[in-house]
């Protein structure tokens, strides 16, 4: 197999350990968590709690640490109500609604976890976003020569560009793109969808290779923020933290 049939293989089976699964027990439906993974805790009202990386997990609770380089945790009372949101290492969006059992400046403990469903939740989440963007060829490793585009949506795995200039299906392009203020982004990524959405527009769907464990993670804050209006509170600022 290739690089970029590695890269982009769409049939990949990316197993990793989920919690044991039993007739009688919860995990049915349960999103597959890992140790290390980052999540974001809100209060019931959508403020903003903390930001931690999951030390230990059941179908019954969640133990999240701080992440290396941050700042100690906010206290909360035990009982009190919370939110969990994240992604699956398959990029789907989950959110866990919660209490505090037990809140340390280095710990919080979450019981009582029930999974939200969200109708609006597809496969993967798809942000419309409609802002300028640019697409290069893959030699073009210094981004050089740009073919301005729009940028229709984007999530975790891809997204949909509008462009006058036709690309076959199967290219590999590199796409530069900046969502309103955030910072801007260049991803690596292969036409798998080609359509004439209107005379002489084209809408291409575009998958992204595999991201690094830092981009899919400034690339998910970014779409959650975006989503749910939390931009002011998790802004990326100069020295690289949220």
């Amino acid at each position: 197999m290739g690089l970029f049939s590695s890269l982009f293989d769409r049939n990949k089976d990316y197993t990793y350990v989920s919690p044991v699964k039993k007739a009688d027990d919860k995990s049915e439906g349960f999103p597959e968590l890992y140790t290390g993974m980052n999540l974001d805790v809100f209060a019931k009202g959508g403020q903003p709690f903390l930001t931690g990386k999951l030390a230990a997990f059941s179908t019954t609770s969640l133990s999240i640490e701080r992440l290396p380089g941050w700042l100690s945790f906010e206290l909360a009372e035990p009982g009190k109500s919370m939110i969990v949101h994240g992604f699956t290492k398959k990029m789907v969006p989950f959110t866990i609604s919660a209490s505090i059992e037990e809140s340390t400046r280095v710990l919080c403990k979450l019981k009582d976890l029930k999974v939200e469903e969200h109708e609006e939740h597809r496969e993967t989440f798809r942000l419309p976003v409609n802002v300028p963007a640019s697409l290069f060829y893959q030699h073009d490793t210094r981004c050089e020569n740009p073919e301005e585009c729009v940028l229709v949506d984007i999530s975790t795995g891809g997204a949909c560009v509008q462009s006058e200039f036709l690309h076959a299906e199967g290219e590999v392009l590199r796409m530069k793109c900046q969502i309103e203020d955030y910072v801007p982004m260049n991803f690596l990524g292969q036409v798998i969808r080609v359509m004439e959405h209107t005379p002489g527009k084209f809408r291409y769907g575009i998958l992204f290779a595999q991201l690094k464990e830092d981009e899919l993670t400034a690339l998910t804050r970014t779409l959650y923020n975006i989503q749910v209006g939390n931009r002011s509170e998790w802004r990326r600022n100069d020295i690289g933290h949220w």
